[in-house]
């Protein structure tokens, strides 16, 4: 039986007799002030500020009021490809904890050696020697420095930050499924508008010769309708293909083939636009998956500066072996078979060519480089909920302004028609209130996505209902 015990450096049993020692900086969360309010207000993005939530819910793409968005969404959370990958790495992450954590621990091993020799001995017959040997091992490395508990918790800082970034990788697929969703409902609604004028287009040349034929309109007349109507078909093509591209995108968010998904109903007028509040800029720090993943890329770095700076100093290993060891089985295990050496051995580095306070030079650096990472982070978390606010209030307040230039539009062309039919005005007045109507109508429905999407960046910048528990 064999016991080997390794201790990492020879002053660390003062250390540990005292308080326990480590090379290594404690970590410190840097101290990013919030500000005190939001610059574009703390109202509700959309809707009465009364009836807004506190904060986004977890489930928050509900308050669109759409079942397809619901299933779509419950479909990616079960076969997306980008989140499963993250999920794999958590599991990844949590098994390297482990492994980090090993040395932490005693290592214990049984094996046994059993050896049959023959010997020639001159003069005499040769010899059979049997040799009989049980080995029991348990080795344990005292951790002086703190180096193995430094990797142990760099590891779990790591783990706990893939449970973050799988928080993230899950918010972002939500977000572009809504997204994607939408976008697939704007073209839905834009070729139904760019259909409904090419019918009254058609409509309006059909009048126009029968008018000819009874000598009351010109060609010219005729001719300028014909192109309008030509114009108005060529429009439909491109938004088919964006329409189905769009699908096909969506196809891969939920983890299916393009084939076996179709959006060919829904309209964005059929979307509610939930109220949000945007709370306090205090608050937006534990609510965001991505900065809590930052902070815990910190804090492994930072544990690795101490793993770097505990291999400069000598390590000792303490080594005590025993067993048995007989020529017989059956009187193996006796006192008077037992076996044992004690040893010790220390190891100094001296010179490794720069590697060890290299090492230690990367490690501080790395930390400098993932400090200005946090910085930018948390910065960069007040920034997308401020451009968001602005998106969903302005893109709200076109959204009514174009209304009012629809209705309009609409007034003005039934106002052009019945005066071309009373004889009051040409077609060319017609053609020209026509082509106000399909503009006003078509960018109404773009604004209408606009400010759906602007809803969801809100959303996904006040993290989406994640809390940092």
């Amino acid at each position: 039986m064999t016991w080997q015990f390794r201790a990492q450096a020879l002053g660390g049993l003062l250390c540990t007799a005292v308080a326990g020692c480590s090379v290594g900086p404690t970590f410190h969360r840097p101290d990013i002030a919030p500000p005190t309010q939001w610059h574009e207000g703390a109202d509700a993005a959309s809707g009465s500020p009364a009836a807004a939530s506190p904060w986004p819910e977890a489930g928050w793409w509900h308050g669109f009021g759409s079942s397809q968005l619901d299933e779509l969404i419950a479909e990616a959370e079960r076969n997306n490809d980008d989140l499963a990958g993250a999920i794999a790495r958590v599991r990844e992450a949590d098994a390297q904890a482990r492994i980090a954590g090993a040395p932490l621990f005693p290592t214990l091993d049984l094996g046994a050696d059993a050896t049959r020799q023959r010997t020639v001995v001159p003069g005499s017959a040769p010899r059979l020697t049997n040799i009989f040997n049980p080995q029991f091992t348990a080795s344990y490395e005292l951790d002086f420095w703190g180096k193995n508990r430094a990797q142990r918790n760099a590891a779990r800082a790591t783990a706990i930050a893939s449970r973050y970034d799988q928080q993230t990788v899950a918010l972002t697929v939500v977000r572009s499924v809504a997204g994607t969703y939408f976008q697939s409902l704007e073209f839905l609604d834009r070729i139904q508008v760019a259909r409904q004028n090419l019918d009254n287009g058609q409509k309006i040349l059909h009048g126009l010769k029968l008018e000819q034929s009874a000598g009351t309109v010109t060609g010219l007349d005729v001719a300028q309708q014909e192109t309008a109507v030509a114009l108005l078909e060529a429009a439909i093509p491109p938004l088919l293909q964006q329409l189905r591209q769009s699908v096909y995108a969506l196809a891969v968010l939920v983890g299916k083939t393009p084939e076996s998904i179709d959006v060919t109903s829904g309209s964005l007028e059929e979307i509610s636009s939930p109220a949000i509040a945007a709370g306090l800029p205090s608050q937006l720090l534990s609510r965001r998956p991505d900065v809590a993943e930052a902070e815990q890329q910190l804090i492994a770095a930072n544990a690795d500066i101490t793993v770097a700076r505990a291999a400069l100093f000598p390590d000792i290993a303490l080594t005590a072996s025993g067993g048995y060891e007989s020529s017989r089985l059956a009187s193996l295990i006796s006192p008077a078979n037992r076996v044992y050496a004690l040893s010790a051995g220390l190891t100094q580095p001296i010179f490794h060519g720069g590697a060890l306070r290299g090492q230690v030079s990367f490690s501080e650096a790395r930390y400098t480089e993932l400090l200005t990472t946090y910085h930018k982070t948390v910065l960069t978390a007040f920034s997308n909920v401020e451009s968001a606010l602005v998106a969903a209030r302005q893109t709200a307040d076109q959204r009514e302004r174009q209304r009012d230039a629809v209705a309009k539009a609409r007034r003005a062309f039934e106002f052009a028609q019945a005066q071309m039919s009373a004889g009051t005005v040409n077609v060319l007045t017609v053609l020209n209130t026509e082509n106000a109507l399909f503009s006003a109508q078509d960018v109404l429905v773009q604004v209408e996505y606009s400010h759906l999407q602007a809803l969801i960046d809100l959303y996904t910048a006040l993290g989406g209902g994640w809390q940092q528990g």
